[in-house]
């Protein structure tokens, strides 16, 4: 698994970047070699003046020879570190020139998609229905706000009572069967009548006088 992943991310080295480390490779070895040229320039100075105080003029003056020379060695140095400093500098902008060059034809792609996805016919159509539907609204506010004619009110009536007919046709058509009438209150009225009578008879009957009569007796 580790293996298969580092594989899926290991960068791919091109020439460019190999001929990019090997100048900085060459960089750093020319300010080594600066370092150890004045590092020598230091110490023969410094013998120079040893030599001087000994009164060795001729080993004085054969190091103040090789002091020219190094000299010499130094600046032709400084040359080349220059000159390797410039092209690291122009391989890594042209890197990043290429870069942004791929970024942007990658973006101009994704640019054209986008347009390809939006038409201009579509674009002045969504446009031109957008301006019509804020018209009507302003007609409509206006036309609100400003209040109506007598003629126009007229005109708004008869269409409303032409709306109300077409509905009214809509509608389902009500059954004409008639229901059979009843009367409730007659019925219960005769029943009432046939309950007090029964009550009636039960009081002037002879078993509820005696009844009556043996209550009080007692």
């Amino acid at each position: 698994m580790g293996a298969i992943f580092g594989r899926h991310h290991r960068s791919r080295v091109t020439e460019e970047d190999k001929a990019l480390l090997q100048l900085k490779q060459q960089r750093d070895q020319l300010k080594q070699y600066k370092q150890r040229v004045n590092s020598a320039i230091t110490r023969d100075e410094a013998a120079i003046k040893q030599l001087l105080r000994q009164q060795e003029r001729k080993k004085a003056l054969l190091l103040l020879k090789k002091k020219k020379y190094q000299a010499k060695l130094l600046v032709k140095a400084d040359e080349h570190l220059t000159t390797v400093e410039g092209l690291i500098q122009d391989v890594e902008f042209a890197q990043v020139q290429v870069k942004v060059l791929d970024s942007l034809k990658k973006g101009n792609e994704a640019l054209k998609q986008l347009n390809d996805l939006m038409k201009l016919e579509d674009v002045e159509k969504i446009m031109s229905d957008a301006q019509e539907a804020q018209a009507y609204q302003e007609e409509l506010t206006d036309l609100l706000a400003g209040g109506l004619s007598s003629s126009e009110d007229a005109d708004v009536e008869s269409e409303l009572e032409r709306l109300l007919v077409a509905d009214a046709d809509k509608l389902p058509n009500v059954p004409q069967t008639k229901l059979p009438k009843t009367e409730p209150a007659e019925h219960e009225t005769k029943s009432a009548e046939k309950t007090s009578h029964a009550l009636g008879d039960l009081h002037s009957s002879p078993s509820s006088s005696h009844h009556r009569r043996a209550v009080e007796a007692t």
